[in-house]
């Protein structure tokens, strides 16, 4: 079991990589598929300089893995375990957010849509 430290440090680079809302785009992309900076840059309107510095900092904090391809490097959320943490908060966000409406009609969690 990790230290209380250890487990504020975790938390802390968590908070730190979601709380940009470029980061939170970029993440929210990985979340449905791998991504190269280019793509991502063009399917989110942003620079490919932008996308670079984001996806350094979302690697540096652990939640995202670069595996090069040839010239190219795709990134992808670091972990399944991570993946499956970040849609549950999702989920949990709908829930308790009553300003935010869940429009997924195929929602299995009970009492969540209407």
């Amino acid at each position: 079991m990790l230290t209380i430290a250890a487990r504020v440090d975790v938390m802390n680079r968590l908070g730190r990589a979601m709380a940009h809302p470029t980061r939170s785009r970029i993440l929210l992309s990985l979340l449905e598929q791998p991504g190269y900076p280019a793509q991502l840059a063009r399917d989110l309107q942003l620079t490919r300089t932008n996308v670079s510095n984001h996806l350094s900092c979302l690697r540096s904090c652990g939640i995202v893995a670069a595996e090069p391809e040839g010239r190219h490097t795709r990134y992808e959320i670091a972990d399944p375990h991570l993946a499956n943490a970040l849609n549950a908060l999702l989920v949990v966000t709908v829930m308790v957010d009553e300003a935010i409406t869940c429009d997924d009609p195929g929602c299995p969690i009970e009492g969540c849509c209407p």
